[in-house]
């Protein structure tokens, strides 16, 4: 049998397409082949449910926490903001070592536990910033940072500018239409 570019035979076996391109490939081989070679085109449908098969099955298994563990860190998180956290305390929380917190807390949060905490306590001071009319300083320490230089030097890094200054043109903004709590970039 003569290879051609329409046949199986040429259909590339090494992972230089991704699981997708790979897919849509085998399924128009499986098209053409119903036709001119039902052999071939059962042999691309079969690959094709093997692709499908192998990476449903990896997707929720490679690393990351649990659903369970993250609901549970994550509210534990959401709650202790005002104090200082540490990584074996949150280790605890899902019942894992550190190490493998650490490594798993990344994979499921998509940052590391010092850049995702720092994220939600700038988050909680835009929202105090927004809702009360108490000074910096007090609204850092109910961040749990340690002083007004704290939150400025961090929400200065995450945001391009000092906490006053987007208090106040956010305040500014809200008396015309009502502003909403911006999610930090990570600056790293």
């Amino acid at each position: 049998m003569e290879k051609d570019e329409t046949s199986l035979a040429a259909f590339p076996t090494d992972a230089s397409c991704g699981p997708a391109e790979t897919a849509a490939t085998l399924i128009e081989d499986v098209r053409r082949g119903l036709v001119r070679d039902p052999a071939a085109a059962r042999a691309a449908a079969v690959r094709l449910v093997t692709l499908l098969t192998l990476s449903g099955a990896t997707e929720g298994t490679r690393g990351g926490l649990a659903p369970w563990q993250k609901r549970r860190v994550d509210r534990h998180l959401r709650r202790s903001l005002h104090r200082p956290l540490r990584l074996e305390e949150l280790a605890e929380q899902a019942a894992l070592s550190v190490s493998h917190f650490a490594r798993a807390f990344k994979d499921s949060f998509g940052a590391t536990p010092h850049s995702y905490i720092t994220g939600l306590r700038l988050q909680r001071a835009q929202r105090l910033m927004l809702t009360t009319g108490e000074p910096l300083s007090q609204i850092a320490l109910a961040c749990g940072l340690a002083n007004q230089a704290h939150l400025s030097k961090l929400f200065r890094r995450w945001f391009g500018e000092t906490p006053s200054a987007w208090r106040r043109r956010n305040l500014t903004a809200q008396s015309v239409t009502p502003a909403t709590v911006s999610s930090p970039r990570n600056p790293s």
